[in-house]
């Protein structure tokens, strides 16, 4: 037998038992309803048609008594509740259904006419003195209330003793049902368990032992068979597993050499890597390194493998990249000027520039990250060459420029009027392009100083919106000129920050003023500041041309202009900003939105 036709008889044996128990539940349910049913439709109806006439009729005895105290209402209430009485007594006539049920029917009828025609005679002594009225009440009326009232009363007493009785035949009935369910059901559960048991051991038996196989060939036990004695699916499966197990063996025995080849080949091109690779774990250990890691950090490839990042390098820092890296699964944020770090190689400092970078498995599972240390030392030795040329040559240009200058200024002066105005214009311009020349040579002068941190910063706790107001006071002509509102924008409990003012005066300076250069007329320059802990951001947002997108990248680098240069700038403003802010320990970025203006916005740490 197939193990299609296996599963299909046991679940055909499972279905018959349900089908079984779902009849005999229907049957019962059935006659259990059909009880419940018998119970309402015959009963309750008349119950709630005397309960009705019984509230009718007590309410029309009220009425004669309020007749009887003179008030009209009386003779009102008692026809309004004749027509409810009526109405229900002839529900009551219509549900006729148990042995006598009409006598009574019968004796209500023929009490609640003769209550009525002694009512009628009521009335007629209301006109007369009220003790033959009220002695005509208690003699009369009275008895035909009570005889009503007693013969409804009956009628619902003989309803709820017969509904009593259909209501124990019911719960009879389902006791019945309860038990019977429960021995039909206990009987089809203990064959359904039974069967079930023996088709598990068929089904399972051979699965057993292909599971116990499969956990071996994951150990690298590759050397085992399976029983394939039956004909079914798992006997072929077996067979297959069989196969597929000898094929493995020899896909092993193949591959593992050509395996350790590409593992040697590997090491090989990450060995060969000038920059420094770590590989680091969810631990947080070296899992992997290659040899210029190990040399920067002063040690071998087998003595890293293993230990714990802070005991190779020991930068909390740097660690605490890492940490978020891991505990986030993403590259960590890095300010610009902060993925540098220095070690010591053989006694002397060396510059390296790092990045990390998270890996993960194919199936998505996190491996840990990579550090890669890239050594910048001689870039760095470059660079300060390079500071120091610039240094060197600036201060050599400012004396003969000034000389320059100067020279001009007294031949313009000396001269006056006595040239002709084409020689004038001349000097003018040379005098002009001495000045940008002086001025470009104190741009650099400055740069070169402070990314060589040479620059002295005198830092102290500085009230920003005292210091923003004179520089906006300052700059106020210049706005007027152009029709352009210069607004501050601070609020009141803005802490102070730690700056040098100085310094920080020149960066909303020239951040003002080329807001200002970037409206042709009308406009408006806003400088406002918020506190977002624990710095404190400052913004100077215009309403000019904005900057072209492609050069937003590189509006902070050196000798970059924007617009069309009718300001004749040195274009070393913004890169001097730059550094004057990460020499606070700050951050400075642009927003800008061609056509629409440009927000430059600065960080500087909140004073203490």
């Amino acid at each position: 037998m197939t193990l299609r036709k296996k599963i299909l008889l046991g679940y055909g044996i499972a279905l018959v038992l349900t089908v079984v128990v779902l009849a005999w539940a229907v049957v019962n349910l059935f006659r259990l309803g059909k009880a419940s049913k018998a119970i309402l439709r015959e009963n309750y109806n008349s119950i709630i048609a005397a309960e009705h006439m019984i509230d009718a009729i007590e309410r029309q005895d009220s009425g004669a008594l309020i007749l009887l105290l003179g008030f009209e209402e009386g003779s009102q209430q008692f026809r309004e509740n004749e027509v409810k009485f009526l109405e229900w007594f002839s529900r009551a006539k219509d549900n006729i259904t148990i042995e006598g049920e009409a006598e009574i029917i019968s004796r209500i009828n023929e009490g609640y006419q003769r209550f009525l025609i002694d009512y009628s005679s009521l009335e007629g002594l209301k006109g007369r003195q009220g003790e033959e009225a009220n002695n005509f009440y208690h003699s009369t009326l009275l008895l035909s209330f009570l005889s009503v009232r007693d013969a409804c009363a009956e009628l619902r007493l003989i309803n709820e003793a017969t509904m009593v009785k259909a209501s124990n035949n019911a719960r009879a009935v389902a006791q019945r049902a309860i038990w019977s369910m429960l021995a039909v059901g206990l009987t089809a559960v203990s064959l359904g368990l039974a069967f079930s048991l023996m088709l598990a051991g068929f089904l399972t038996r051979p699965l057993g032992h292909v599971m116990s196989a499969v956990q071996s060939i994951a150990s690298g036990d590759y050397d085992v068979t399976v029983p394939d004695r039956s004909s079914d699916e798992l006997g072929l499966l077996a067979g297959e597993f069989n196969e597929m197990t000898a094929k493995l063996r020899r896909y092993r025995d193949m591959n593992v050499e050509s395996l350790l080849a590409e593992k040697t080949k590997s090491e090989a091109i990450i060995g060969s890597i000038e920059d420094g690779i770590l590989l680091i774990d969810e631990e947080f250990d070296i899992a992997g390194i290659n040899p210029a890691a190990a040399k920067a950090l002063g040690t071998t490839v087998e003595q890293a493998r293993g230990r714990h990042f802070l005991e190779l390098l020991k930068d909390e820092r740097l660690f605490a990249k890492v940490k978020a890296s891991v505990e986030s699964e993403r590259p960590p944020k890095v300010e610009e000027g902060e993925d540098v770090i220095t070690l010591r190689q053989e006694g002397e400092p060396s510059f390296h520039q790092f990045a990390i970078t998270p890996i993960h498995a194919k199936s998505g599972q996190f491996l840990g990250v990579v550090l890669l240390l890239r050594n910048i030392t001689r870039l760095k030795e470059l660079d300060r060459l390079k500071n120091e040329f610039v240094m060197m040559a600036s201060h050599e240009l400012r004396t003969p420029l000034t000389g320059i200058g100067m020279s001009i200024d007294l031949l313009l002066e000396r001269t006056g009027d006595k040239i002709p105005p084409d020689d004038r214009e001349l000097l003018t311009a040379a005098q002009e392009e001495t000045r940008r020349l002086k001025a470009l040579v104190n741009d650099l002068l400055t740069l070169s100083k402070i990314e060589s941190g040479r620059i002295e910063m005198d830092f102290e706790a500085t009230d920003l919106q005292s210091l923003f107001n004179k520089v906006v006071d300052n700059m106020r002509a210049q706005a007027e000129d152009k029709h352009i509102d210069l607004v501050v924008d601070f609020p009141p409990d803005l802490p102070g920050v730690r700056v040098d003012p100085n310094k920080i005066a020149w960066v909303l300076t020239n951040l003002v003023a080329n807001a200002i250069q970037s409206i042709k007329e009308g406009g408006s320059v806003r400088i406002s500041g918020r506190r977002i802990l624990p710095r404190v951001y400052v913004s100077v947002a215009d309403t000019g041309a904005g900057i072209p997108f492609e050069l937003q990248s590189r509006v902070f680098d050196k000798f970059v202009q924007v617009g069309d240069g009718e300001g004749h700038g040195t274009g070393l403003g913004l890169a001097i900003c730059k550094e004057i802010v990460h020499a606070h320990g700050g951050t400075i970025w642009v927003d800008s939105t061609p056509g629409e203006g440009s927000t430059f916005t600065f960080a500087v740490p909140e004073a203490a």
